[in-house]
């Protein structure tokens, strides 16, 4: 489509004009890589890369795949995908006898663009075997902490919101979280009459998960790492993704997402490790995304198998373009990629 006259046409990142206002960020990213992976040498855990090509991109319903295939030497084809997230390649290494790891790994989503959202980005992913899941609320308090350290930063902040990182992250669970914004008892018999009760649409086809989603992105999220970051934790488990069910509380999970001035950055786990109950939560995902995209991916079977030799371990994603963005004050996520897509 060719743009009308009077609208501006943006400068691209790599005119010379644009350096001086991207460098100060680029910079900044530098300083937090070198202190994250110092940070996690300190700690124990070994830096390891996972091929970017996988059989399965992921089993999420609502996380979009770059396919493509390999050849063999005979030229025949085989669908291959770019990962959206390394975890699979990782937990295949705790399982072959790695303890403690991370990865500052390259990946991609299609369908996301926008200020907070690239379709290649980074992702800080780590891994501790024996380790409660939170340990890495400990974790991630550290990383908020060392990233503002190394960007020269006193706050986190994004569009006009700010939060501490050297404060304590507060603790919310999700029920209280659904209480306490959008006055709405996560746990009755009717999730969607109580969203509508409180405000939210509910179209007639959503089911549960929809429900609660709209509740999060509309009611909750807005509202989470204000002043200082926010853990959520103790998801549904019908919401676990790969975590397992919470001991003490069969109706949650041991997940939790960290928040700052309103803005997910990381998504962690006590993680599952038994195949069937994976494979049975990656049906139930693939069945969702069929019914709403019309595609599904293949379910990685070398995964399921590398789960019965995991030993029980937590994990963390965090994405790291979205770190150095609130570190920096930065608006948008291209201002700290060194080479956004075109």
């Amino acid at each position: 489509m060719v743009a009308p006259l009077s609208s501006p046409v943006e400068t691209p990142w790599w005119d010379p004009l644009r350096r001086p206002d991207r460098q100060p960020f680029l910079a900044a990213r530098g300083r937090v890589t070198r202190a994250v992976r110092a940070w996690f040498d300190a700690q124990g855990l070994t830096e390891v890369e996972t091929a970017a090509l996988q059989v399965s991109p992921g089993n999420e319903a609502h996380l979009h795949a770059f396919a493509t295939q390999a050849l063999t030497t005979a030229g025949e084809a085989r669908p291959m995908y770019l990962h959206t997230s390394p975890e699979f390649a990782a937990k295949k290494l705790l399982a072959s006898g790695e303890t403690a790891i991370f990865t500052l790994a390259k990946v991609w989503r299609n369908r996301e663009r926008g200020p907070l959202h690239h379709p290649e980005f980074t992702m800080l992913e780590w891994y501790r075997a024996g380790a409660a899941y939170e340990v890495l609320m400990d974790d991630c308090g550290a990383l908020l902490r060392l990233a503002a350290e190394a960007a020269g930063s006193t706050a986190l902040t994004w569009r006009g919101v700010a939060a501490d990182p050297f404060a304590e992250p507060e603790r919310v669970t999700v029920a209280e979280a659904f209480d306490r914004y959008a006055g709405v008892d996560l746990f009755a018999g009717d999730l969607a009459a109580e969203a509508r009760a409180a405000g939210v649409r509910v179209a007639a086809d959503d089911g549960w998960a929809d429900v609660f989603s709209r509740v999060i992105v509309e009611k909750v999220e807005p509202n989470l790492g204000h002043g200082r970051p926010t853990i959520l934790c103790e998801y549904p488990v019908s919401e676990a993704a790969l975590a397992r069910p919470k001991p003490a509380d069969p109706r949650v999970a041991e997940r939790f997402e960290l928040y700052a001035c309103g803005v997910e950055l990381a998504n962690c786990f006590g993680e599952l490790t038994d195949a069937a109950e994976q494979r049975r939560r990656f049906e139930i995902e693939m069945a969702e995304k069929l019914r709403l995209y019309g595609e599904t991916y293949p379910l990685d079977e070398d995964f399921l198998a590398a789960l019965a030799l995991m030993p029980p371990a937590s994990g963390g994603a965090l994405g790291f373009d979205r770190l150095v963005m609130l570190a920096t004050g930065a608006p948008r996520i291209e201002q700290v990629l060194w080479t956004p897509v075109a």
